[in-house]
């Protein structure tokens, strides 16, 4: 079963036009796997690739999913490695970490055309 938080979530609604449209799926039980395409609309300043916020976004609606439902994020570290070009799909991982009762950490991973692009570490509050 696909994980969304609701239809017009911007990273995983499938009816949000304007959003990432993240489809995502538990891979292992606890990690999830997913993708998004690389739309016009999600360029940045060079007009070829992904815009680096378009990039955080995406790792972070990825471990907010891992992290399960209710999850917000209350910190997010990126690091940019490479450009995920428009039309082209970013494949996602990300894996749930350490837990509490009102939180959870997760590390995600985003590939383009075979190769790592992004990759981040993020903390959430669970409800």
């Amino acid at each position: 079963m696909a994980l969304v938080h609701h239809d017009l979530c911007f990273g995983c609604g499938q009816t949000n036009v304007f959003g990432l449209m993240v489809e995502a799926d538990r891979s292992d039980g606890e990690s999830v796997a997913g993708r998004c395409f690389v739309k016009q609309d999600h360029q940045g300043p060079d007009r070829a690739s992904a815009h680096d916020g378009v990039l955080a976004a995406a790792l972070c609606e990825a471990m907010a999913l891992a992290c399960g439902p209710g999850a917000r994020a209350e910190s997010l570290e990126v690091e940019l490695i490479g450009a995920a070009p428009v039309g082209t799909f970013l494949e996602l991982t990300a894996t749930p970490g350490p837990r509490s009762s009102d939180h959870a950490e997760a590390i995600a991973s985003a590939a383009s055309e075979d190769r790592v692009v992004a990759t981040a570490r993020g903390r959430f509050r669970i409800a």
